[in-house]
């Protein structure tokens, strides 16, 4: 079973957009900078999720991202499968051409245990992260290492 690094950081930053929105459009440098995702990156993700409709833009001074939706109506399944993301645990992508170009004796348990995967994180909605004591300490943590860094003097060279 592979969860790839796309679908393991656009949930990662949408869900640090969702403890951190609360009404106000948030930089994509400020979701890198707490949650160490290259900027570049976080804007091919964020161009995904809005154009599946997850996330809003807002342009100019002050401008960033929001979600389109409220957290409990966005399941990580959905921000997964918005950047084209596939939970599969079948070693032939779900083509059945396993075992030289025919199905192999294990195809269908590794394709129902991928549709198992898919229907568990369907039912895991951001708002049930955002409420979870670990999701919260872990999220005060990064905040702190973020406005620390944020602060930290620059050294001048003479």
């Amino acid at each position: 079973m592979r969860l790839t690094t796309k679908g393991r950081y656009a949930v990662t930053a949408i869900l640090d957009l969702a403890l951190h929105g609360s009404g106000s459009p948030i930089s994509l440098a400020d979701i890198s900078a707490r949650q160490d995702i290259s900027l570049s990156y976080l804007e091919q993700l964020f161009a995904r999720l809005r154009r599946k409709g997850l996330v809003t833009s807002v342009r100019g001074p002050g401008g960033g991202y929001l979600l389109a939706r409220a957290p409990s109506d966005i399941s990580v399944a959905s921000v997964i499968d918005a950047v084209n993301e596939s939970i599969d645990a079948t070693r032939c992508q779900g083509t059945g051409d396993c075992q030289q170009g025919t199905t192999c004796l294990t195809h269908h348990l590794w394709s129902d245990l991928s549709d198992v995967i898919h229907d568990f994180l369907d039912r895991i909605t951001l708002e049930e992260l955002i409420h979870r004591h670990d999701v919260q300490r872990i999220a005060a943590r990064q905040q702190d290492s973020a406005s620390q860094i944020a602060v930290l003097p620059i050294a001048h060279t003479s």
